[in-house]
């Protein structure tokens, strides 16, 4: 009967227990390494985040400052004056720039999304003669600038159709489409495979069927993007009310309402600060709640050429 006496393990082959376990710990080197790399991607980040974030806490503390105190360069209100925001609310025209904003914004951006869906569908999913020439003109369209034609366009909706005043000459635009609407829902809806529409068209639905049933649902991202977009440009417009709208005070946008709002108090930087506050936090309430389709349309658009 032989029995086996037991060998030493060499030197650096043994299983690493206690303090040598988990990656990097065994070498002081890699674990210094990792944690400058940590420490450098986050300050960064910080850095970045401290960037963007810094210039809204000094408007929000700015304008719950008194009216000495905001013209000082102290940074922190000593007394917090939550009434600038009801003094702002309360000026004569505010509300009415509020409705005006909220009519511009939202019917332009539903009449730019029902306009736009059908026309990218139908450069998205048909073959037709003349598709790359009409894809073409949507492209010039974008890359031309809304100033070159202005003179034409003023003339035609104030001198022909007496619309002077109004946004109305803003608004009804919209009912045709917008040109980066189009190519933005064009390039999400190629992603959509071919074969859910061909089986609709078997299951025997027509192409408004097919649109509705099929396509929409499988859209919303990308329609969900389309219209934050088109919603934060016509709620941040400054060019069209001050071309159409500026002889009319009842006709007002806040954006361009600001403007006078801040020639008006120009030595009160706290209420302006308020009302600038007070024109920015719907844009921003609701860029938070919809923030995941509308990253989620942004990425996944342009996957297919």
């Amino acid at each position: 009967m032989s029995t086996r006496t037991p060998t030493r393990p060499r030197s650096g082959t043994g299983s690493r227990t206690g303090n040598g376990s988990g990656p990097g710990r065994g070498n002081p080197r890699r674990s210094s390494r990792a944690v400058l790399h940590w420490v450098g991607v986050h300050s960064l980040g910080v850095a970045a985040a401290l960037f963007f974030v810094l210039p809204f806490v000094f408007l929000l503390l700015t304008s719950l400052m008194g009216d000495r105190q905001a013209l000082t360069r102290d940074l922190w209100p000593h007394t917090w004056e939550w009434g600038n925001y009801a003094k702002v609310w309360h000026t004569p025209g505010f509300l009415t720039w509020w409705r005006n904003t909220l009519l511009y914004a939202g019917v332009g951006t539903l009449l730019t999304v029902v306009s736009s869906v059908p026309v990218a569908y139908a450069l998205a999913k048909f073959r037709f003669r003349g598709r790359r020439l009409s894809l073409l003109l949507v492209i010039a369209m974008m890359m031309l600038p809304p100033q070159v034609v202005v003179i034409p366009m003023y003339l035609f909706w104030a001198k022909q159709l007496d619309l002077s005043g109004t946004l109305w000459p803003l608004i009804i635009p919209m009912a045709f489409g917008d040109a980066f609407s189009i190519f933005l829902l064009r390039q999400f809806l190629l992603t959509i495979p071919d074969e859910y529409l061909d089986a609709a068209r078997v299951d025997g639905c027509g192409e408004v069927r097919t649109l509705l049933r099929v396509v929409l649902p499988m859209a919303r991202p990308g329609i969900a993007a389309v219209a934050l977009f088109q919603f934060f440009c016509a709620w941040n417009d400054y060019f069209g009310p001050q071309i159409y709208a500026s002889d009319n005070p009842a006709a007002w946008t806040l954006s361009y309402g600001l403007e006078s709002f801040k020639g008006a108090h120009h030595t009160n930087w706290n209420l302006t600060m308020a009302a600038t506050v007070l024109v920015m936090a719907p844009v921003i309430v609701l860029f938070f709640f919809a923030q995941k389709a509308f990253v989620e349309g942004v990425t996944l658009t342009g996957v297919k050429g």
